[in-house]
């Protein structure tokens, strides 16, 4: 398989290491990055990958597309022609992909991927949206469940609106507390606030641009403001009300 990946970052590495792996025999893989020291790191630590420019007149049987989340439909129409049997993302985001994939590769196999784990915590959950299948994209799931991911099938439509709770309002509720907490001495924490405390930690352990490009790409946060700002307004009763309402809820 020749394969390339477009996006030299945290994503596009953890793509090309699972196929590499996965796969029985090793795939020709490339990096292209508009930052070209970055595509270099990221071929030296797959084996045999080499780079080629973003202009590059070579085609490949796949093309990855690995870009944060406000450049992908851009990326898809640059890059889709390369591609000869199929396209894939990885951008994190399904709806507008997946149509930008249909629109620039009708005739090659269109794959959107989401990796729900940050590459160091792979293997995990793998949500896949199969806009058109075919022998090479059932090759490169094959790849990520033969590294222990479980991939699963599901719609643009369903994914992004999961996004929305897993992600944006999951995200702003622990960035809020991290904002609205006090510095507590270790001997006042709970079991519920040291959890909370670790979930900041995590959360800010990250790149801030893919947490703010996951705010702009789902709604989910004014609804956690609306819950916050109800909360405190509410007297015991109605808390107690709002308090079963979640227990029942989930």
């Amino acid at each position: 398989m020749r394969l390339l990946v477009v996006g030299a970052g945290a994503m596009g590495r953890w793509f090309a290491d699972a196929v590499a792996d996965g796969l029985p025999d090793d795939p020709d893989i490339a990096f292209a990055d508009a930052d070209s020291s970055a595509a270099a790191t990221a071929a030296d630590r797959v084996q045999e990958a080499r780079t080629v420019a973003l202009d590059t007149s070579d085609r490949f049987e796949v093309v990855c597309i690995a870009v944060p989340i406000p450049v992908a439909t851009e990326a898809i129409a640059a890059h889709a022609g390369r591609a000869t049997r199929a396209i894939v993302d990885v951008t994190g985001v399904a709806t507008e992909p997946v149509a930008a994939m249909r629109e620039h590769a009708p005739d090659r196999e269109r794959l959107s991927l989401h990796p729900l784990f940050a590459p160091e915590n792979a293997p995990g959950n793998v949500a896949a949206v199969v806009d058109e299948a075919g022998p090479v994209t059932d090759d490169v799931r094959a790849a990520l469940a033969a590294q222990g991911n479980d991939v699963f099938e599901t719609t643009a439509d369903e994914h992004d609106t999961a996004m929305e709770t897993v992600q944006a309002q999951a995200h702003a509720a622990v960035l809020s507390f991290g904002l609205a907490a006090a510095d507590v001495p270790d001997a006042f924490q709970t079991p519920i606030s040291e959890e909370l405390f670790a979930l900041v930690e995590q959360v800010t352990g990250g790149d801030p641009r893919v947490y703010a490009d996951i705010q702009d790409a789902f709604e989910g946060a004014d609804d956690v403001a609306a819950a916050a700002e109800e909360l405190a307004a509410a007297d015991s009763t109605r808390f107690e009300t709002l308090y079963r309402q979640v227990h029942e809820k989930l």
